[in-house]
Formats: structure tokens, sequence, C-alpha cells
């Protein structure tokens, strides 16, 4: 009997995650830099949403089942290099870049670059092919966005 009280509170298997495709990696890259502060913010998850929702042509529901997703992805989740591979494989260039601008508009939201975001979005970089030329430009990018009236460093 005690042991059909603790199954009753035990949480029910859920089900398997897809497998990731470039969205999905990009999506579990951007939950992985703003949760590598241990301080994901409403505003993180808000600007992730929207950049979901501009790449991937997402209304605001569709894009909060799918950070939803990379959120578990995320939590089971290879290393950064295995989804920055996944989309060096699935992508062109152009993507690529798109990835990496997005990875900077996390990493800058707070308009704090902490250590462990940079290096999450060096070690995405490099798997996804890109130099360190177009994680400076990329870095700019994402500031003149973000801080329009700031000037760059």
């Amino acid at each position: 009997m005690l042991k059909k009280l603790f199954q009753a509170f035990r949480p029910k298997t859920s089900s398997p995650l897809p497998d990731p495709d470039a969205e999905l990696a990009l999506g579990a890259l951007l939950v992985r830099v703003a949760q590598s502060d241990r301080d994901y913010q409403v505003e993180e998850i808000s600007l992730i949403d929207r950049i979901l929702a501009r790449l991937y042509q997402h209304n605001a529901l569709e894009a909060a089942k799918v950070r939803a997703t990379c959120e578990k992805l995320h939590a089971a989740a290879p290393e950064t290099d295995t989804f920055g591979r996944l989309i060096r494989e699935t992508t062109g260039l152009e993507e690529r870049l798109a990835a990496l601008d997005a990875l900077w508009e996390v990493v800058l939201a707070d308009n704090i670059e902490r250590e462990g975001e940079v290096q999450i979005v060096d070690d995405a970089c490099k798997a996804m092919g890109l130099s360190v030329i177009d994680n400076k430009k990329a870095r700019a990018k994402a500031h003149a966005k973000l801080y329009p009236s700031a000037k760059t460093e």
C-alpha cells in the first residue's frame, strides 16, 4: 500500500524528446546560454521566444512550445559542440550566422557578458564552422540591435 502511495506522487514518465533539428539545436543553445548563470529570467525567456518566432516564422504560442521543448532538450542535452555541429551540417552559412547573432542577443540581453555564457557561444561558433571574426561581428550586431544608442567596444 505504501508503494502505491509513493507511485501516486511520482511524476508520470514523459514522452520521449524529439531528435533535434537545427531549430531545436539552436533553441537548446539559446536556453543553455540563458541558464548558464543560473538566473533564467522572464526577459530571457521572452527574448528566446521572439528569436524563435523571427527565425522560424512561428506565432507566439508556437515559439513558446518550441522553447519548452528546447528547455527539455537542454536538460537532457548533449554537449554544446554537438548542437553546433548539427546546425553546421543542416543549414547554410546565412542561417549559421543568424544563429550566432541570436546567441549573442541572449548573452547581451542583461547587458552583462558572463564568462560561462561567452564560452558557450565561443564553443558553438567553432562547432558551427564560423570564425573568430564572424563571432566578433555577431556580437557587435547583437549589441547594436539591443542597445542602438550605445557604442560598441
